[in-house]
């Protein structure tokens, strides 16, 4: 239970203080919002649960890229350095936030993170939350995009247990694509039906970060969030 924004429990953080919180954090986040587009930055928040390959994404993602952009990250973690530590070992600036109790990322986090970040310019910058297929979806960090990756193995009913998270997604990316074939009764087609029935523009992009399968179309997406193709830019 996050002690932060209190998860939507009235006993915890009754409903005024959690909207005054909210209304903090849509400030903080504005100013984020101001500080990457002057600086040319997109800002992607990438949410998933645990587990569910979002450093294996991003450690593929840099692979893929090969220097070709600037590319930087911070990770939230209720603890531990490890996933910044894969992204650094990678090859990209990497930052981790330790959150402690908090279950998510906020903007305050984000900003006070890229204060310690030593990046130099930067052209992507992957925000990778916490764990967590919640709360992450309701704070604003002043991202350009939602990204939410979800693993073959979470089962083909999540977007419907947490139809905030996909609401709010911009992309889904369907991981570990290479599991399918050793996963008993697995269902696509569910798959596809779920997130159609919760994403109000459906986009789904299927990847193998072991493989390199589906990579191509990640990028590919990645590539209309540049500021010199905005008018290309998907619509959230």
């Amino acid at each position: 239970m996050c002690d932060t924004c209190g998860c939507g429990d009235p006993d915890i953080l009754p409903v005024a203080v959690h909207a005054n919180v909210l209304s903090r954090n849509d400030k903080d986040a504005a100013h984020n919002r101001e500080h990457f587009l002057s600086e040319g930055i997109v800002a992607i928040n990438l949410m998933g649960s645990p587990g569910s390959g979002k450093t294996a994404l991003l450690e593929a993602t840099v692979r893929a890229l090969q220097g070709s952009r600037r590319l930087a990250a911070v990770s939230g973690d209720l603890a531990t350095d490890n996933d910044g530590a894969r992204l650094r070992s990678a090859g990209i600036p990497s930052l981790s936030i330790t959150t402690g109790t908090a279950c998510h990322l906020d903007a305050r986090l984000v900003h006070e993170a890229l204060h310690k970040l030593d990046a130099g310019p930067i052209d992507l910058l992957f925000i990778e939350n916490v764990g967590n297929l919640v709360c992450p979806a309701i704070y604003d960090l002043g991202q350009a995009a939602n990204i939410v990756a979800l693993s073959v193995t979470e089962g083909e009913d999540k977007p419907l247990k947490y139809p905030v998270m996909f609401r709010k997604a911009d992309l889904v990316v369907v991981t570990k694509a290479d599991l399918i074939p050793h996963l008993r009764g697995f269902r696509r087609d569910a798959l596809d039906d779920a997130i159609r029935r919760t994403m109000p523009v459906p986009r789904v992009v299927t990847v193998s970060a072991a493989t390199g399968e589906g990579l191509d179309s990640w990028l590919a997406w990645l590539e209309q969030l540049r500021p010199d193709r905005a008018a290309e830019a998907p619509t959230r």
